[in-house]
């Protein structure tokens, strides 16, 4: 019975398993944002947390214990300056884990692990556009699509009126998307709020500027095929190949035998068939009956 066995084994021993748990630590913590398997994403977001806690302690015992863990010296500084700034209101929960498709070949289901509040928090852009689609949704029931794409729209105040709401109250925005919208920038700068009033903007012009860009192509196409019909020729027959009758070839309409076909021009005509020609048979009347 597996009773008091924690964690995930990797099918590794257990040098092998802390290496690649050290590895991936380390390289979450230089590029803050990586690309896994899900099991591994969960163990790696475990130990990362740890490893962050560390550095927000800023001791020398923290950095002794954070220099022995990770694998590469050039990761602690960022660890102990940037990282333990960025959360040092936050009280936990500095790792993110999102699904994605599964991998080529076995299948696996993976995950992108990140650092939230990271200068490419996936999380921070989707809510964007969340944001985006529901001003653009809420705007268009006033104003046609052609008068906001001229105009301009600027969502930065609305996301401004939006954050101070309940999830519950009557707004421009969905309730999850206004909650979503509240935990992204918590624990953000004052900044925040620019940043994704102007990806919200920017999502706007784009789904806006979508219908009119495939209007365009799509007339493009097809003012370019009536031009090629034009060029082309109104007679029907003549977009099909040309091409010589060959021995065994059967034209259209032509009902002959393969044997026939095959033979061509040098198989005996078939002779019509005789016509006997039989007497016209007696009608039936009183004298033909009783002949005197």
């Amino acid at each position: 019975m597996k009773h008091g066995v924690a964690f995930r084994k990797f099918s590794r021993t257990s040098s092998h398993r802390n290496l690649m748990l050290r590895n991936l630590v380390t390289a979450l913590f230089e590029h803050e944002q990586i690309r896994t398997t899900l099991p591994k994403a969960k163990d790696t977001a475990r130990l990362a947390e740890k490893i962050i806690t560390l550095g927000k302690r800023g001791t020398e015992s923290a950095y002794k214990r954070a220099q022995a863990f990770v694998l590469k010296p050039a990761v602690l500084p960022k660890l102990f300056g940037t990282f333990s700034k960025r959360y040092a209101k936050r009280p936990g929960g500095y790792t993110r884990i999102h699904r994605i498709d599964n991998r080529t070949g076995d299948n696996a289901p993976m995950a992108l692990l990140e650092l939230v509040d990271n200068p490419r928090d996936f999380k921070f852009e989707m809510t964007a556009r969340a944001v985006g689609r529901d001003l653009l949704t809420d705007q268009l029931r006033q104003k046609s699509p052609r008068t906001m794409l001229n105009s301009g729209v600027d969502a930065t105040e609305s996301i401004t009126k939006e954050v101070k709401l309940a999830a519950r109250d009557k707004g421009e925005l969905r309730p999850s998307t206004r909650i979503n919208l509240q935990k992204v920038v918590k624990y953000r700068t004052n900044s925040a709020l620019k940043e994704i009033g102007k990806k919200a903007s920017t999502w706007i012009e784009t789904l806006l500027a979508i219908p009119l860009q495939q209007k365009r192509m799509q007339m493009a196409t097809d003012a370019s095929a009536d031009a090629k019909n034009k060029a082309k020729t109104s007679n029907y027959v003549e977009k099909f190949p040309k091409a010589t009758i060959r021995s065994g070839a059967a034209v259209p309409g032509d009902v002959r035998s393969a044997v026939r076909l095959a033979q061509g021009a040098i198989a005996r005509p078939r002779r019509p068939p005789r016509s006997i020609s039989l007497p016209s048979p007696t009608p039936y009347n009183s004298q033909t009956l009783h002949p005197q």
